[in-house]
């Protein structure tokens, strides 16, 4: 599969870009463990062009994880041209503009998937950001805004003639957010439209290696994108490409990783608060039996230092 040049061999499996999540340390752990490419967290476009620091860096971009794409959202083609422009000079592989994003924050305000109450503006937004810069422009979107208006197999011609050179499809629409089931036989019309010419990502639910294999025997995708299930194991992507699954030991000294790197980016403790997100849902500790004080405890510390004891405890403890 190949993204204008951008190379991403057979049966590609990505890192979907999520606020809060995909940093530059998250993204580079999911890179080494298989990740075929990585997408940033979203960037407001509003922001960028005003330069709000926290904004701009999320443009930073390590060179080990290539290729990376930086997806920006925004609700005026003017300001998304501007950002886009700011963007290309970070030198991503990919710009990804996103038409997906449920939140009421985002969609309320007519972003993200907001504008799929609006495509007229959707398209226009596309265009001008496409003939704006001179690296490949992508777009990830939903099914339609709702079960009533599930517009994906028109849309995506649309978004095609806009000139974007892939198409990724989150198989839910906005009103489902991220409830129910993704509907992979949704995503599967639109592969089938013999009009649609660009490479198609399916995204939606996918948590297994087997699943991976599903959306492509099946529904007949050209990549698979991963979100939720990397929260907490970006260390899935060895077992999702098919390398096999890292041993237990290994993922911790990766949490342990992502902590230390957490609070030297921003500071120890904003850095702490970063991982909780992944401390509350890391695969590493469900299971374990009366767990819920000794969770509480990891979710409540401050210190990175003691963080770090109390994972080093739960590791010798139950996993000898």
């Amino acid at each position: 599969m190949k993204i204008g040049p951008v190379e991403l061999g057979e049966r590609p499996v990505m890192l979907a870009p999520m606020e809060d999540v995909t940093d530059a340390s998250f993204r580079l752990i999911a890179k080494e463990s298989g990740a075929d490419m990585v997408y940033t967290e979203f960037v407001s476009a509003d922001a960028l062009i005003r330069n709000i620091a926290a904004t701009t860096r999320k443009l930073e971009i390590n060179p080990a994880e290539r290729p990376v794409a930086i997806q920006i959202y925004g609700r005026e083609p003017d300001v998304m041209v501007e950002a886009a422009k700011i963007v290309e000079e970070a030198r991503p592989d990919i710009i990804d503009i996103n038409f997906g994003c449920p939140v009421k924050k985002v969609a309320g305000k007519g972003a993200g998937a907001g504008l799929l109450r609006d495509v007229p503006k959707m398209l226009a937004i596309t265009e001008a950001v496409v003939k704006a810069v001179n690296i490949p422009v992508t777009v990830k979107t939903r099914l339609g805004w709702d079960h009533d208006s599930r517009i994906i197999v028109d849309l995506a011609e649309r978004l095609q003639d806009c000139g974007i050179r892939a198409l990724t499809v989150h198989g839910r629409t906005r009103s489902q957010m991220y409830n129910g089931e993704a509907d992979w036989e949704m995503i599967a019309r639109v592969k089938e439209n013999p009009r649609l010419s660009i490479p198609l990502i399916g995204n939606g639910d996918i948590k297994t290696r087997e699943q991976v294999e599903n959306a492509f025997d099946r529904y007949g995708v050209d990549g698979v994108m991963v979100g939720r299930a990397s929260i907490g194991a970006p260390w899935i992507f060895s077992e999702l490409t098919g390398r096999g699954a890292l041993d237990v030991h290994t993922q911790f000294n990766l949490l342990r990783r992502q902590i230390h790197e957490s609070v030297e980016r921003i500071d120890p403790l904003r850095g702490i608060l970063h991982i909780r997100r992944h401390l509350a849902v890391t695969p590493l500790f469900k299971g374990i039996p009366n767990f819920k004080a000794r969770r509480i405890q990891l979710l409540q510390t401050p210190d990175p230092e003691t963080l770090l004891r109390l994972i080093d405890e739960v590791e010798h403890e139950f996993y000898p």
